[in-house]
């Protein structure tokens, strides 16, 4: 089959996906500070690089093998970007700003399994309502869903943390028992 030309693209392709989908989710598992599980990665994601890149550079007179390396490369970049969603590892936290002070939103955001920290703030038009919200990134659209159907209006920002010290989650996020 590696004599056969569409079957040595098939194959470049399909080595790249999966080379450059373990290269994503290692440089993410790093980042999320999942040190060792991206070292054990890292380890089938080196073998698939060296045996694409093998295949490539013996047979580079054949452009086409070029051209499936790097249409290979483009897919696992989405793949990879597609796992890390699905994974959705750590921690977010959303800020909220609304107008809407009459409403108790923490207090219905608590009951909906959210912890919040709220005071009031000073805008351009007067008083307003700020949260801030820790969530796992699992539950990020949820939540925006939820402020957003509370009010339309409200003003939302979405940022990760990179460290955590203090508070009643700090527990219970590092024994991994927070959902």
């Amino acid at each position: 089959m590696l004599s056969n030309v569409l079957g040595m693209v098939v194959i470049i392709f399909v080595i790249n996906i999966f080379y450059v989908t373990l290269n994503t989710v290692r440089m993410i598992l790093t980042f999320k500070g999942y040190r060792y599980l991206a070292a054990f990665v890292s380890i089938f994601e080196i073998c698939i690089y060296v045996l694409g890149l093998g295949l490539v550079l013996n047979h580079l007179n054949h452009i086409q093998n070029l051209i499936a390396y790097a249409l290979g490369f483009a897919s696992g970049v989405m793949v990879g970007i597609k796992i890390e969603e699905k994974l959705a590892l750590g921690y977010i936290t959303v800020n909220v700003i609304t107008s809407r002070l009459e409403m108790d939103l923490p207090e219905l955001l608590r009951n909906r399994g959210y912890g919040v920290t709220h005071w009031t703030a000073h805008g351009r038009k007067g008083q307003r309502l700020m949260m801030e919200i820790l969530t796992p990134r699992r539950n990020e659209f949820d939540l925006m869903d939820t402020i957003k159907s509370l009010d339309p209006n409200a003003f939302i920002v979405s940022h990760e943390p990179k460290n955590f010290y203090g508070g009643f989650w700090v527990k219970s996020i590092r024994k991994g028992t927070k959902s």
